[in-house]
């Protein structure tokens, strides 16, 4: 019996459950309750806003809080000025924004809060959540490109020196990997952080299965996949980093594409 209610659902943490409201709650066929996706990506829109806010002060000697705000924010524009030049720079407020919300994003589903009840929730793991950010980066790729050089932006799909007779198939084959371009950068992150999730929920399956069946399995089993969780965790955290950063450099290569048309 024991046995069986230890038994976890790896992908029940992925969820989307209504807080407030119901499945019910529709509107001309979408559902509009307040789910725990849409509270924890409000969460860390506060988390973003304050960390900003806080490190706004412009004191003479910086506090370690001003510091951190501006070492992100020259991280960023270093990234876009090697990646774009000098036009890189109005970019920095959007590349800069979001680096910075997928990353409280990834970390806050990454918090120990389960041990007060609360199941932390990353909504970076769902692909309709990425997808949207990638079109959005995407959008503004197009907007760009266009707004630039006209139809000349379309000349970023025949690369130089392309012989006239390949130039139709070229400029197809480009134009695919240019559309699958959003998809593409919303699956990384989206499998990245799911995948860590999975590995960390099926451990805890293990020790969970482990204390139940009796102390000599606790000692050969539980130890150490709890000790392997520990390592996993801290992977996930620079997974969490590396992810936010992954997204906002290819969102600067593909704006450097529609300003440059390189």
């Amino acid at each position: 019996m024991a046995a069986e209610q230890a038994k976890v659902d790896p992908m029940h943490q992925f969820t989307i459950e209504p807080i407030l409201g119901s499945q019910n709650w529709e509107i001309a066929g979408y559902n509009i309750a307040f789910t725990n996706s849409a509270l924890w990506m409000g969460l860390a829109a506060i988390a973003l806003w304050l960390f900003v806010f806080g490190g706004m002060k412009r004191q003479l000697v910086p506090g370690r809080w001003q510091m951190a705000v501006e070492s992100f924010t020259g991280f960023i524009d270093d990234m876009l000025e090697a990646n774009i030049g000098k036009a890189g720079r109005k970019y920095v407020p959007y590349v800069f924004s979001l680096f910075m919300f997928i990353l409280f994003a990834n970390i806050l589903g990454l918090l120990p809060v389960g041990l007060f009840g609360v199941h932390p929730f990353t909504f970076t793991s769902h692909f309709t959540v990425t997808g949207v950010l990638a079109l959005l980066s995407f959008s503004i790729v197009l907007v760009v490109g266009f707004a630039k050089h006209g139809f000349r932006f379309f000349s970023l799909f025949i690369p130089h020196g392309t012989p006239v007779v390949m130039m139709p198939l070229i400029f197809f084959v480009e134009l695919a990997s240019f559309m699958v371009r959003p998809f593409s950068l919303a699956l990384r992150l989206f499998v990245a952080m799911m995948a860590g999730h999975l590995l960390l929920e099926v451990l805890s399956s293990f020790v969970i299965s482990g204390f139940n069946n009796g102390i000599g399995t606790s000692v050969i089993v539980v130890i150490p996949t709890f000790l392997l969780m520990i390592g996993i965790c801290a992977l996930e955290l620079l997974v969490a980093g590396i992810q936010a950063y992954v997204f906002a450099l290819l969102t600067s290569l593909y704006i450097n594409d529609a300003e440059n048309l390189h």
